[in-house]
């Protein structure tokens, strides 16, 4: 967390992929745990996982971690947090799902790509030997992205497996680079081209959002603005 931050509330996005077998039962209980700590937003829960975006005081959201990083498979749990004046979720939302991404695809979440922090990001992209390609939808991609990404022209992520099936023969040799805005398409993703046979796959760490905290605007491959699903636009 931003320690030297004065701002009331913080803003967390997370997610964890882990086996989550009484995921229902938490439904409730984290519905309890916002109500009581004054947090607003929206969670999703499923069998394969956590994933979600809520806003509150500090001292609630290290509560409902805490609790959640209690639970098996959840104690590597790594929110990422920014100060806000004020909370931008006006309802509180736990919702049971399939998948906490929708891909429609199994996976192995323990064999996914290799994690590359931001700043060794631009030297794989930069490499001529690696494809990188953006994960999330068309009109994300129109908001900004990755100098030389590949743009899939999907309009839901389920659609990806299709067009990576039909480009095979573009991407077999080569290195993978794929990413999305906080990390968790892109690591779905990776996951499902590594049950595919490739090998050479890499993911963001952090995602976008952890790029653009991370690397110094001079040295950025980063073109345009980042479009947030809870109405903001992160330059």
């Amino acid at each position: 967390m931003n320690q030297m931050s004065d701002k009331p509330f913080l803003i967390a996005r997370f997610y964890c992929f882990a086996d989550f077998p009484d995921f229902a039962e938490w439904q409730g209980r984290l519905k309890g745990l916002m109500r009581q700590g004054g947090c607003r937003g929206t969670i999703l829960i499923a069998p394969e996982g956590i994933n979600g975006t809520i806003a509150g005081p500090r001292a609630s959201l290290d509560e409902i971690f805490a609790t959640l990083r209690a639970h098996p498979g959840f104690e590597k749990l790594a929110p990422k947090f920014t100060p806000s004046e004020f909370i931008p979720f006006e309802k509180i939302k736990v919702r049971l799902k399939r998948e906490i991404v929708t891909l429609k695809q199994p996976v192995d979440f323990k064999n996914v790509g290799t994690y590359v922090p931001p700043e060794q990001w631009n030297a794989l992209i930069t490499d001529p030997n690696t494809i990188t390609i953006d994960t999330r939808n068309d009109f994300e991609y129109a908001y900004g992205h990755f100098n030389g990404a590949i743009d899939p022209g999907t309009e839901r992520f389920s659609q990806l497996p299709a067009w990576l099936e039909k480009n095979h023969a573009q991407l077999a040799g080569k290195k993978i680079a794929m990413y999305c805005t906080g990390g968790i398409r892109c690591e779905k993703s990776t996951a499902y081209l590594r049950a595919q046979g490739y090998t050479d796959v890499y993911h963001l760490e952090g995602g976008i959002l952890g790029y653009l905290e991370t690397m110094p605007a001079e040295q950025s491959r980063w073109q345009g603005d980042c479009f947030m699903f809870d109405d903001r636009v992160v330059a």
